[in-house]
């Protein structure tokens, strides 16, 4: 029975499909079937990740996580309410955990590690240091745990992977931009100088 009705929805065009029954498409693991849901829910449920997190790519990068979670947890659903609804459960959880590893980050800032490294330092690298150190305060909190770990520490991606509960393309993509959001904020206080 779950055969059929799964070939009559890979039949019909899926956009006139509510929902609910796109449930049968992804629980077979179908990509169309997937991708339909994803770009329809995808503009709402960001919505509610940007009113948790104020950081677009952030929000973006949580919403990607929580997806990815729908569909590796799919066979959990227990079919009793609302599929968005248990969507929408999934992406909050993810926007709450995300916010509670953004505050341990800055309750367990590093900045004495790092201190410790720029004293090492020659007297002549010391504003350097100083300046890089100040600006890094500016990267919102998941930008500057990955930077310092990957810069200071020398952790590879996988390690801090693990160690923050991220995918590896996460701690990439937050590497790169705290790599170009960090450029600007030199740049910026170059130019003010």
């Amino acid at each position: 029975m779950k055969t059929t009705l799964v070939n009559q929805i890979l039949a019909e065009p899926l956009r006139h499909l509510p929902i609910d029954q796109l449930f049968s498409g992804c629980l077979a693991q179908n990509p169309r079937t997937q991708r339909e849901l994803f770009d329809r829910l995808y503009p709402k449920m960001l919505g509610i990740c940007l009113r948790y997190i104020k950081d677009s790519a952030a929000a973006e990068d949580v919403l990607l996580e929580a997806f990815r979670k729908v569909f590796c947890r799919i066979g959990q659903f227990r079919q009793s309410g609302s599929f968005e609804g248990w969507i929408r459960r999934i992406v909050v959880n993810e926007c709450l955990m995300h916010l509670e590893k953004e505050s341990q980050w800055k309750k367990d800032s590093d900045l004495e590690r790092i201190n410790a490294a720029a004293n090492q330092a020659g007297p002549e690298d010391f504003l350097y240091w100083e300046d890089l150190i100040n600006t890094m305060q500016l990267l919102p909190a998941g930008y500057r745990k990955v930077f310092e770990l990957f810069v200071l520490e020398g952790l590879s991606h996988e390690e801090i992977g693990k160690q923050l509960c991220i995918s590896e393309n996460t701690s990439k993509s937050q590497l790169s931009r705290a790599r170009v959001q960090l450029q600007r904020l030199l740049r910026f206080q170059h130019f003010e100088n």
